[in-house]
């Protein structure tokens, strides 16, 4: 049974059993680059960096993205040599199963069910927020108890029933990626275009206004566990680590992509360097139009914009990129989820019905289906801050698990191809590993709880159903 647990899976196998699952190759650089910054730019930069300069941080929030840019710098290089090494689904998970055995490529399989189908849940929460904000511009006003969670941070009943626009865009979400990855590309490409030039604008437009006093004191002084100084940039790094999540979503479309070789780690680091500018000129913007104590709520861009007449004429532009771009971002995460349950089902941890093919739109139909109603439940029930920080957490130690994968397999199979090899390996990889445990350092007692109760709900369904079933076992 231990030889089994920590039994690999050689990269080749992986080749090998991916070539029964006939998917579409449809997507080249600039498609998967639009794929990593439709799952990257959402939920992190409309919602979580307000919060996170309001609580933790102030303006040296754009520190903290710094801070959290470079660790996912180092995570993106990892990610890299993998997906041009092993160019299939199943992301962290098949990397995993190559270099740390099947029971540790199951756990970061069910952190990836964090980083993808939780974050989708959380960045549809969000939604909720700028949806009703629109709305407001017309007159409606929807009842309290159809638009909140009726859960709160501490899962204690709010006395609501249910976030119902939430539910609502991630089932029609599901719709379009159940008809065919070209559509969800399509889609995607769009919505990324638009959403990207509205930052963009908001940026140059905003920038005039900025009153360079709001930066000061740049970093605030501490007042207590996590709140400012240095400490606060740091937990503010793994707050705003969350706006990240999603480049490596990429590495998930391996087998949709014409030449993955080449495309898979242009496409991710590309996206990641885009991102990553986009985000501090917002963070900076922010910060600068009104003091960072007033940022803490559910739609930061609007409240920071609305505090200045003349940009009045913004919050629409503001409110309708929002809403496109949270819509992309969960969009590409109900693209990559179903996918890496595929390759978990086809390995045999999971049942066969998640590896069923359409056979006419080529995608994981009933994996797809499953995988949006249980994202819109989440999204129904929970608040943003349990989605955001459980995703957080599921992640970075997801890309640690990477990091670790990269240099085991430099020492296991050292004369693999590797048509991209990470340039001083060891420090970067151990670099990556390290800045993920110092930001899994800051998360709180509460959320290690959360984290022991799903981890434990993981691994009792890998030793009621997985491991009987396990292909490599067979």
């Amino acid at each position: 049974m231990f030889g089994q647990l920590w039994a690999t899976k050689h990269p080749h196998a992986s080749h090998a059993d991916a070539e029964g699952l006939s998917l579409h190759r449809t997507l080249g650089p600039w498609g998967l680059t639009a794929l990593g910054i439709g799952a990257v730019i959402g939920g992190g930069i409309f919602v979580i960096t307000g919060q996170a300069a309001a609580d933790h941080a102030g303006p040296a929030i754009m520190l903290s993205f710094v801070l959290a840019a470079i660790c996912c710098t180092f995570c993106a290089l990892a990610y890299a040599e993998f997906a041009a090494m092993v160019p299939v689904s199943g992301s962290a998970y098949t990397y995993t199963y190559a270099t740390l055995g099947e029971l540790a490529a199951w756990f970061i399989g069910w952190m990836l069910v964090l980083e993808y189908g939780v974050s989708a849940s959380a960045v549809a929460v969000s939604w909720t927020g700028y949806f009703l904000s629109l709305l407001d511009h017309f007159g409606i006003h929807l009842p309290k108890a159809l638009v909140s969670a009726p859960l709160d941070a501490q899962l204690r009943p709010t006395g609501s029933i249910a976030n119902l626009p939430a539910a609502a865009i991630v089932l029609l979400l599901t719709w379009v990626c159940y008809v065919g990855i070209r559509k969800s590309s399509a889609m995607n490409m769009a919505m990324v275009v638009l959403k990207t030039g509205l930052i963009v604008l908001v940026i140059f437009a905003g920038w005039k206004y900025i009153d360079p006093a709001n930066w000061q004191p740049f970093i605030p002084a501490n007042e207590g566990p996590g709140k400012y100084g240095f400490e606060g940039v740091l937990r503010g790094a793994a707050l705003v680590f969350f706006a990240y999540i999603g480049f490596e979503a990429v590495s998930v479309a391996a087998q949709e992509s014409h030449k993955p070789q080449r495309d898979l780690p242009i496409g991710m680091l590309l996206s990641l360097a885009i991102c990553t500018v986009l985000y501090i000129a917002m963070a900076a913007v922010m910060t600068g139009l009104v003091p960072y104590t007033q940022l803490g709520t559910d739609e930061p861009v609007v409240t920071a914009v609305a505090a200045h007449p003349e940009l009045g004429w913004l919050r629409v532009v503001v409110e309708i990129g929002a809403l496109i771009g949270l819509s992309s971002v969960v969009l590409v995460m109900i693209i990559g989820q179903p996918r890496i349950f595929m390759i978990m089902a086809r390995d045999g941890l999971l049942p066969p019905v998640f590896t069923k093919i359409h056979p006419e739109y080529r995608t994981p139909h009933i994996n797809t289906v499953i995988t949006g109603i249980g994202i819109a439940l989440l999204a129904a029930l929970f608040p943003l801050d349990v989605l955001g920080e459980l995703t957080s957490m599921g992640t970075l130690i997801a890309f640690a698990a990477v990091c670790a994968g990269v240099l085991i397999l430099r020492r296991t199979q050292p004369d693999l191809p590797r048509p991209f090899r990470i340039p001083f390996a060891w420090g970067v990889c151990l670099a990556g590993i390290f800045s993920c445990l110092a930001l899994l350092s800051t998360m709180t007692a509460h959320n290690w709880l959360l984290m022991v109760v799903w981890t434990a709900v993981g691994f009792a369904i890998y030793f009621l159903y997985g491991y009987r079933h396990s292909k490599l076992r067979r």
